[in-house]
């Protein structure tokens, strides 16, 4: 539960640095993923603290919104056919890359990564729980 806690806090910190420090823009699509995990820190270090074995039930389904639209932010940076649509997304575009570490590890990357690895971690909360039955 508190490694959950701990990557939703990592990705809350990076956003923040790449925005406050780096003063990269956050496109639209970027706020959204940024208002899905943002609530994550406090929710699961509520859980945490409590020791709420249970807290799969309200954050799996945030994680799982997140990484869809993360999948989607990957798809309008790095494919050609969704490519067009991602400029028009607004005063930001959502086809800028801001960094492309390796080739491939984008900002919508690591808010992926996290949100899988959240996704992860609660199922295995959730087959303990079950098991545990």
């Amino acid at each position: 539960m508190f490694m959950a806690w701990a990557i939703s806090l990592v990705a809350t910190l990076g956003s923040l640095y790449f925005s406050d420090v780096l003063h990269y823009e956050p496109c639209k699509l970027c706020w959204y993923q940024r208002i899905l995990m943002y609530p994550l820190v406090i929710i699961m270090g509520i859980a945490a603290v409590r020791k709420d074995f249970k807290q799969y039930v309200y954050i799996l389904p945030i994680a799982i919104v997140g990484i869809c639209i993360s999948t989607y932010h990957i798809l309008l940076q790095e494919t050609v056919w969704l490519k067009s649509v991602g400029s028009k997304c607004g005063e930001v575009p959502c086809d800028t890359d801001y960094i492309n570490w390796f080739g491939f590890v984008t900002i919508p990357m690591l808010a992926w990564v996290a949100f899988a690895l959240i996704i992860i971690l609660q199922v295995c909360v959730l087959r303990a729980v079950r098991h545990n039955r």
